[in-house]
């Protein structure tokens, strides 16, 4: 049997060797390389194909298929969103994803993407507020303390200078996790009893909460002039965070608003309620934050784009650092019209 050739071989990149990478290069360090990634691809996004993700629901959940393609470089997500799988001692959320050239369609990359995503969420919701929160914004508050949280708090530090986080979750051990996770990372931490008291002197407000329900995480007394809110743990049909008063007072910011408007805190709105295309600010087409009193909301439920960055950043990487797998993953014949010949000679 003769052996594969290096087209047989796909660099595949385990939970075990993510960790490796992030460590290496720092994770403060990835978060803010990954923003930088993101916001290239966000400047150049006419060049995309874009498309809602495709949602297979249940009751107890969501699997979603997210792709796109720039027509040289091909990429998928395959993620889950499982609310009830803390309750087993399972993540929430897990993915993989995988690379591809468009020329032969032959794979580049296969990754393990929950930590990944959890990174480039992070990456994502600090470079929008880079663009959308007040000038001058170090404290947030940061509602829901599970496991995109650290992530989270640590992105508004490296990107955005955040100095102080203000954590609430309604798990008491949850925020003692953050606390205690956030240590050693140069970030003043307070621990707060209620959401009401979390948001105190708060300019930045993240909501990154978990249940798949219509839910009511700020409600519009709570919410005064001037914020910029991150919303993120909205992100699929009958789940969200914020009362729909906020959302009317707020200038509204979105990724691709076919899926947003189908996922988002705006899917409590009319279809035609005005939005603005985050890219469309960044490419200086449409303006962001216009005024110090104004309420900006980023609906974040993210989108492929952010992760075929996130996985191109991690190819990238490799040729430095090596942390991956070969997997022999690509039947190679030697004629390529002899593939059952190729099953034969394996005998």
């Amino acid at each position: 049997m003769t052996a594969p050739s290096h087209h047989a071989y796909v660099p595949f990149v385990s939970v075990h060797n993510m960790m490796r990478l992030v460590l290496h290069v720092g994770i403060e360090r990835v978060l803010v390389d990954l923003a930088a990634e993101i916001a290239a691809d966000f400047l150049r996004w006419p060049a995309f194909d874009k498309t809602p993700r495709v949602a297979s629901h249940s009751d107890v959940g969501v699997i979603e298929l997210m792709p796109t393609s720039d027509g040289q470089t091909y990429g998928f997500k395959y993620v889950n969103g499982h609310p009830s799988n803390m309750k087993q001692g399972l993540q929430t959320v897990t993915a993989f994803g995988l690379l591809a050239d468009v020329a032969t369609g032959y794979p580049l990359l296969l990754s393990e993407m929950t930590i990944l995503t959890a990174l480039r969420t992070a990456a994502t919701s600090a470079m929008a507020a880079k663009w959308l929160a007040p000038a001058g914004a170090t404290t947030m508050a940061l509602i829901g303390n599970g496991a995109q949280a650290e992530f989270q708090a640590l992105a508004f530090k490296a990107i955005c200078g955040v100095a102080q986080v203000r954590l609430y979750d309604i798990d008491p051990a949850a925020t003692r996790k953050c606390a205690a996770n956030l240590r050693g990372y140069g970030l003043g931490v307070v621990s707060c009893a209620t959401a009401e008291e979390a948001l105190l002197g708060a300019q930045i407000i993240t909501t990154v909460t978990a249940d798949k329900q219509y839910a009511t995480i700020l409600t519009d007394n709570m919410v005064g002039p001037g914020v910029h809110i991150n919303g993120v743990g909205g992100d699929c049909p009958g789940k969200t965070e914020l009362h729909r008063d906020i959302l009317l007072r707020s200038a509204i910011f979105v990724e691709y608003p076919p899926q947003t408007r189908i996922e988002g805190e705006i899917q409590q709105l009319d279809a035609d309620h005005p939005v603005t295309e985050l890219w469309q600010v960044m490419a200086g087409q449409a303006p962001g934050r216009t005024d110090a009193r104004q309420i900006t909301l980023f609906d974040s439920v993210g989108f492929a784009i952010e992760d075929f960055s996130a996985l191109r950043y991690v190819l990238g990487k490799l040729r430095d650092t090596g942390f991956c797998e070969q997997l022999d993953m690509i039947a190679d014949p030697d004629d390529p019209r002899d593939l059952f010949g190729m099953l034969l000679r394996a005998a």
